[in-house]
């Protein structure tokens, strides 16, 4: 496919070489977060649901550079909410995966745990703003806690379906809550408020610091 598009376009020759996706390892085993997410909806959630997402994004951007390489603005275009989604989908859970630790729960310490005082008043305000909005979304999506950078300040956004939240809100993800109902149904059947009760119990308060602590750099 890319010799062809390589003489046409020397300039896009790179894409030939593109790494692919690869679906990243979960940093604990499928039933390390029990009783509060159970083995069986880890296991689904990651090696089917997210498998899925990064084999979709790797056939849409092959796909996407045919476009690019034959000029194919119609196509590019086409192509795009595939993109968003199936990207979307692969940064999401990349990022809630390390949100996540069976050693997880309590509060935020340190700068953190300041910063959540100073924008939402208290922890437990912040924690039921972000609970709130997470509950909130209407059919699929995610609640999330975001660093706004030109602020300077944190802040909760709800998302739809996979859209991804610094490419479609421009706040760079900190801690993501997926509430898609794959995430939570089979334990929590159609109780999305048991489901975000339960997650605070194994939210990895280290991971999203070192989120915050790299975006104020």
């Amino acid at each position: 496919v890319f010799s062809t598009s390589r003489q046409l376009a020397p300039a896009l020759g790179y894409l030939g070489s593109r790494q692919k996706h690869s679906l990243p390892d979960l940093p604990y085993d499928y039933g390390a977060l029990e009783p509060h997410i159970n083995a069986q909806i880890m296991q689904l959630h990651h090696s089917k649901h997210h498998a899925a997402y990064v084999n979709n994004l790797n056939v849409t951007e092959e796909k996407y550079q045919e476009a690019l390489a034959k000029g194919d603005v119609t196509a590019q275009i086409a192509l795009q909410p595939a993109l968003k989604f199936n990207g979307g989908g692969h940064i999401n859970h990349s990022i809630f995966w390390t949100n996540l630790s069976p050693n997880g729960g309590g509060e935020p310490k340190g700068e953190l745990l300041e910063a959540i005082k100073r924008d939402f008043g208290s922890f437990d305000k912040f924690k039921e703003k972000l609970t709130a909005a997470s509950v909130g979304v209407q059919g699929s999506g995610w609640g999330w806690l975001g660093f706004n950078k030109e602020r300077g300040h944190l802040q909760i956004a709800a998302c739809p379906n996979q859209d991804p939240l610094q490419g479609t809100t421009g706040l760079i993800p900190l801690l993501g809550i997926d509430v898609w109902e794959h995430a939570y149904y089979l334990q929590y059947k159609n109780v999305r408020p048991d489901y975000l009760k339960a997650i605070w119990n194994v939210i990895n308060w280290e991971n999203v610091t070192e989120r915050y602590m790299a975006c104020k750099k």
